[in-house]
């Protein structure tokens, strides 16, 4: 057993089985992942990694597994599972994931390719099922709901974790509370009435948190040109070579495109660097975009093509433009139901906040058309014939 001092939980115990998972080579590769990519270009303190984050989803679990009840195997699945949930991220988290899914088509959920890094051989020394622990990951368990679902331990951690590190005011969660009052049933997981509040505070923090911290349109420009310096450097690549880029860490990622044989990549990757960001031309809500955009979501291949048919109108080179429409956010739920008195109800029965939540995050969505200072005014224009861009009159502004 070994204790590890954590600044939002406090002090961490690892138990022996855990600590061998703690000093493998692909759990230690996670000290040099940013958890939130390149949020760091807008918040100075925003660069704990994945590695602090897979700590503190494991002592969640661990308080979890105890609150529920489970037996020793059970627990030990969880709390390993949790601790190894983000083994499969590329460099800069989910900037990559995109990525991964283009060239390698996995996301960082599937980590059975990680676990052969010797890591399966460390789970059954410790007997524990490595395939019972991926499944777990992917939910695709009984017990998956501990870590993947409307009230799990990640989503607990990183709020916590990403509301300290940057200073945002938003993420107040009291985990712990709400671990209290979660019950485990037949049926499956149940609310404590008494956890409402607790459970409604998880799902404000992430309300506030998306446009302040997680889809900040400065970490956007930063994540968009850095995918883009991916897909220079990668254009006819070997899959070998795909691999290779993503299994590094941050660092070494960087430091391979500033030294690229493609001479946009290397440029990207410094301006990066330098912090030298492309600017927005536009930034633009649901009430301006065709719902076609919105409901179906674009990829980031169909990203560059509406990049290219901008860039051409506007006289530029199609790297000088970049198109970044992220998916319109799911509902909110809580699958969980809730304990009222000697009946069992549907959370809507009891707190309606939901409602109001789900509409403030689809206000929140954002497209951006970014290029260099330059040029915005005339990527402002293609961007509004090439994006079929409603703009906006001045009575609308009075609204």
């Amino acid at each position: 057993m070994k204790i590890i001092k954590d600044p939002v939980h406090g002090y961490i115990e690892v138990e022996d089985f855990a600590l061998a998972l703690l000093d493998s080579p692909v759990l230690q590769r996670l000290r040099y992942i940013k958890q939130l990519g390149f949020s760091y270009l807008v918040y100075p303190g925003a660069n704990h990694t994945r590695f602090e984050h897979s700590l503190g989803t494991m002592f969640l679990a661990d308080a979890a597994s105890r609150q529920f009840g489970l037996s020793d195997n059970e627990h030990i699945l969880v709390t390993a599972a949790a601790l190894l949930h983000d083994i499969g991220h590329g460099p800069f988290s989910h900037a990559c994931e995109p990525l991964m899914k283009k060239y390698l088509h996995y996301t960082h959920d599937d980590v059975e390719r990680v676990m052969e890094n010797g890591v399966d051989g460390l789970l059954r020394n410790s007997g524990i099922d490595p395939a019972e622990v991926c499944a777990v990951i992917k939910g695709k368990h009984p017990l998956s709901s501990i870590i993947h679902g409307d009230l799990d331990v990640d989503r607990m951690d990183y709020i916590l974790r990403d509301a300290y590190y940057t200073g945002a005011p938003y993420g107040s969660v009291d985990a712990q509370r709400l671990i209290r009052h979660l019950i485990r049933t037949s049926e499956g997981t149940v609310l404590d009435e008494n956890g409402v509040n607790a459970a409604e505070s998880l799902l404000i923090a992430r309300t506030l948190m998306r446009p302040t911290v997680y889809f900040h349109h400065v970490s956007r420009i930063g994540e968009s040109m850095f995918q883009l310096a991916v897909l220079e450097h990668l254009d006819d690549s070997e899959k070998d070579t795909s691999q290779r880029l993503f299994d590094m860490d941050d660092a070494t990622c960087m430091h391979t495109l500033r030294n690229s044989e493609n001479p946009v990549a290397r440029n990207l990757a410094l301006r990066i660097y330098e912090r030298r960001l492309y600017k927005r031309a536009l930034y633009v809500g649901t009430d301006q975009v065709s719902a076609t955009l919105i409901d179906q979501g674009v990829p980031l291949e169909k990203c560059r093509e509406f990049a290219s048919g901008i860039s051409s109108i506007a006289g530029l080179q199609p790297h000088e433009v970049l198109v970044d429409i992220p998916s319109v956010p799911k509902e909110m739920s809580l699958g969980v139901r809730v304990k009222n008195k000697d009946t069992v109800v549907g959370v809507k029965e009891i707190s309606s906040r939901i409602q109001t939540l789900n509409a403030t995050r689809r206000d929140q969505w954002r497209l951006g058309v970014y290029t260099l200072p330059e040029y915005r005014q005339e990527v402002a224009e293609a961007g509004y014939e090439v994006l079929h861009i409603r703009k906006q009159t001045r009575q609308d502004t009075l609204f």
